[in-house]
Parts: structure tokens; sequence; C-alpha cells
């Protein structure tokens, strides 16, 4: 019993750990990517596994949902895009290799925001890890300082504080401040912040925000991203890269080794009890043959006789003209009573 918990906790384990490990099916740019205004940008993004039915690629804003930008057909050689994206957007196919790549003429300020590719398997949709579009203008109104030293090495279940410094240039509208984290293995992540902003005497506004996160993860692991939006534009920092050590968490490639090893004697054990069952089966059938023969009334079905003698007939097997030879007895019925 306890074997099989361990087993059914390693598929377990596995299954998860697979589950994380999903979108590296997945090759799309990730990160920060940097634009101007009026540039044209491709999104790479590429995917050969043979059970992908559909491909699809969604922006999301930083003040928003994601929002779906063109689906594709895995055989087709035209993607469908949405009527909103149809004047700047398209999609570059090779089906052959399995590329469907986002691109975008005449770069805007609007166009700042996570791109997503997207694969449909199974009725289910898997992302790849995102990439941010990060548009400027050639004059920017707003400057950007972050203050945030370079972390150590962290182990996992510490804490960490992440602090960003922003200098912007006083305009009208909201200012919307934001992190962004990109992991390893993990599509990207939007944090908003509230913040707290302060009027400079120069007429500037100095905001800070912070990020902590307690007992961190090797999911946590990744570069984090302060971003603002402010005056029609997006302007991030330098992004602090967060590393952790000591990481308790197994391997992929090992709970999959323990997992199959496991799974390999829990196979050879159920095929030797079998075995043992057949062999211990056939050696009391054996027994129990020998005692039959041994049992007359049991074996035979000869008629039971209250006798408590055996009744024997002697047979006198001599032929004229033969020399002589010892008396041959042969029995004719043999008779005994079960006791």
């Amino acid at each position: 019993m306890m074997l099989l918990y361990l087993l059914l906790a390693l598929i377990n384990k596995t299954c998860a750990v697979l589950a994380v490990d999903k979108s590296s099916g997945i090759i799309q740019d990730t990160g920060v990517k940097t634009a101007t205004v009026g540039d044209t940008v491709t999104l790479q993004c590429s995917c050969l596994d043979d059970d992908v039915t559909y491909f699809s690629w969604y922006q999301q804003s930083l003040d928003s949902k994601p929002h779906t930008i063109s689906t594709l057909l895995k055989h087709n050689t035209e993607a469908d895009i949405y009527d909103e994206y149809k004047e700047r957007f398209d999609v570059v196919v090779q089906t052959e290799h399995g590329v469907n790549n986002l691109m975008i003429t005449g770069i805007s300020l609007s166009d700042s925001a996570m791109y997503y590719c997207g694969i449909s398997v199974f009725n289910g949709i898997e992302f790849g890890q995102g990439v941010f579009l990060h548009v400027k203008s050639s004059q920017s109104n707003i400057h950007t300082v972050v203050h945030q030293p370079v972390l150590e090495p962290l182990q996992q279940g510490d804490s960490m504080k992440l602090s960003c410094t922003v200098y912007a240039e006083p305009c009208a509208g909201e200012r919307s401040l934001y992190w962004i984290r990109h992991g390893a293995s993990q599509p990207a992540v939007l944090y908003p912040s509230e913040g707290q902003c302060t009027s400079l005497p120069n007429g500037r506004t100095n905001c800070s925000l912070n990020l902590t996160l307690n007992a961190v993860r090797s999911s946590d692991a990744g570069t984090y991203y302060c971003a603002v939006a402010s005056c029609g534009e997006v302007v991030i920092g330098d992004g602090t890269e967060v590393q952790l050590v000591g990481s308790s968490e197994m391997s992929p490639l090992l709970v999959y080794c323990l997992a199959v090893a496991m799974a390999v004697s829990t196979i050879v054990l159920l095929v030797l009890a079998f075995i043992l069952y057949k062999l211990k089966k056939s050696l009391c059938s054996a027994c129990k043959g020998t005692a039959s023969h041994l049992e007359c009334p049991a074996a035979s079905g000869a008629p039971r006789s209250d006798a408590d003698s055996l009744h024997y007939a002697a047979l006198d097997l001599r032929r004229s003209g033969e020399r002589h030879t010892d008396g041959v007895c042969v029995y004719s019925t043999v008779k005994c009573r079960k006791q």
C-alpha cells in the first residue's frame, strides 16, 4: 500500500512539473522589445507540436484584459484577424515550419502592451511566455529613474522587496504604475501598483512603488520591470533579476526517472505475485491429485463394502508344453473400506 501511495505521489509531482513547463513547446520572443513610433515590428512565434490545431495572438495592455488579435487553423496559410487590428496587424505564416509571426506596421504609442502567442491543443489553450512591446516616442516627456540595488540570490522561503522611483513630467490624465515579471519558464505577469506620488517644487511628480513577496518560491524567479503609463505612453525601468539558490524542487528529469522506476518496480512485483499464485495453485492441485489416488472411494467411485478384508482370486497361467514357471497372481478386484 505504501508503494502505491509513493507511486501516485510521484506521478502527481511529475504532472505538476509538466504542467509548469507546458509552454516550452512554444518558441516566441520574451522579455521587453523596444520600438519607436512609426517602426515596423515582427514578433516571433513558432511551434512544431503535431497536436496543435490552432495558433492565436493576444494583446494585453497595462490597463485592460487580454484581447484576441488573430486565429489561424494549423494548415491554413492565412490567419483570421479581428476587425480592430486589420489595418496595421498581419500574420506571417509558414505552415511547414509551424511559424505564426505577428507583424505590426506603423507602430503607435497605444501598441505598448504584452503580446502572447497561444496554441490550441485538445480543446485547451497554452500560452507562450509573452513579450512586452515598449513603444517610445522621439520626444518623451517622462523620465524614470529606478533605484533598486542588485539583489543577492535568495533561498526559498525568504522575503524580498523591490523598489522603484519614477520622476514624471506633469501632464493631463491618470498615471498608472505596474510591475512586470518575466519568469524563466512561465508566462509574464502584470502586477498593478498604487505607489506613493508627491509633487516636487520644479513641477515634476515623484512616485515610489514597492513590490514585496513573502516566502518566495521557484516560480517567483525572473526579471521584474518597473513600468509607468502616463501622458499617453509607457516607460519601463531596467529591471531587477531575482534568483533563487538551494531550491528543494526536484528537477523534472529526476522526478520523471523516479516515477518510471517506481512504476516498473510495481509492475515487476505484481508479475511476481501472479507467478507465485499460479505456482502455489499448481502445487496444491498436484497434492490433491496424489491424495485422490490413495483414497479409493473418493477417486474410483467403486461400490462401498462393509467387508473388513481384501478378497483375492489366484489364476494359474501355465500352459501345456511349457516348462514350469512360478505362479503369477493377478488381482481381479481390490476393495477397501474408507476408514
